[in-house]
């Protein structure tokens, strides 16, 4: 009698903000969580993502998203948020607080999380160039803030600095808004994300 192999799909849920859930991409499979899906499945992982980021949404707005993706039991979840609470002018320790306790909840229910940190605002073509110190300084208080909670509470910390470097040479990674990226901006954050996400793959391969 033949063995029988049976592929088991890794669901990805992909939580946050409009980053996250692919605002000013071309098409659905240029967003980030597509992408990574894509990679996983190319790499012998066969994934697919489920979205339930908001765009709009800063880190208050997580624990809405998290108790709708416990509901479909996550194998991995990756959270991109920070960027409104920036704009929102949210405390760094108060954001943090919030992205550590959807952590900690995504971890309880048996998911690996990566997450991504705040971007560094300075680089988007609208900053007035006077401002842009401030700017820089803000987001990297709450990367800061944001990484020390995160990790503390379980999660993996994806690396994106290489991405805010590449978005502050090529305009063309931008959508038109000037704001979100465009689907070659995608492609850049994907592929700064993809090596973390496999990290929390052979993690979770390794306690399952």
């Amino acid at each position: 009698m033949s063995a029988l192999s049976i592929a088991v799909t890794l669901t990805l849920a992909v939580l946050g903000d409009s980053i996250a859930y692919g605002q000013g991409a071309s098409s659905p499979d240029d967003t980030v969580g597509a992408r990574l899906a894509a990679a996983l499945t190319a790499a012998g992982t066969p994934a697919q993502a489920r979205v339930f980021a908001v765009p709009g949404a800063d880190s208050q707005g997580l624990a809405d998203q998290v108790r709708r993706a416990t509901a479909a039991a996550p194998d991995l979840a990756l959270i991109i948020v920070g960027a409104n609470d920036l704009t929102h002018f949210v405390p760094p320790q108060r954001a943090a607080a919030l992205l550590r306790d959807a952590v900690r909840a995504l971890r309880a229910a048996g998911a690996e999380v990566v997450v991504a940190p705040a971007p560094d605002l300075s680089v988007i073509p609208w900053v007035p160039p006077q401002l842009r110190l401030a700017v820089r300084a803000g987001s990297h208080a709450l990367q800061q803030a944001q990484t020390l909670a995160a990790r503390t509470a379980g999660a993996h910390i994806a690396d994106i600095g290489r991405s805010a470097a590449a978005f502050a040479a090529e305009p063309a990674l931008f959508s038109p808004d000037r704001f979100h990226p465009s689907s070659a901006g995608y492609a850049v954050i994907a592929t700064a994300l993809t090596p973390t996400v496999r990290a929390a793959v052979a993690a979770r391969s390794t306690t399952t």
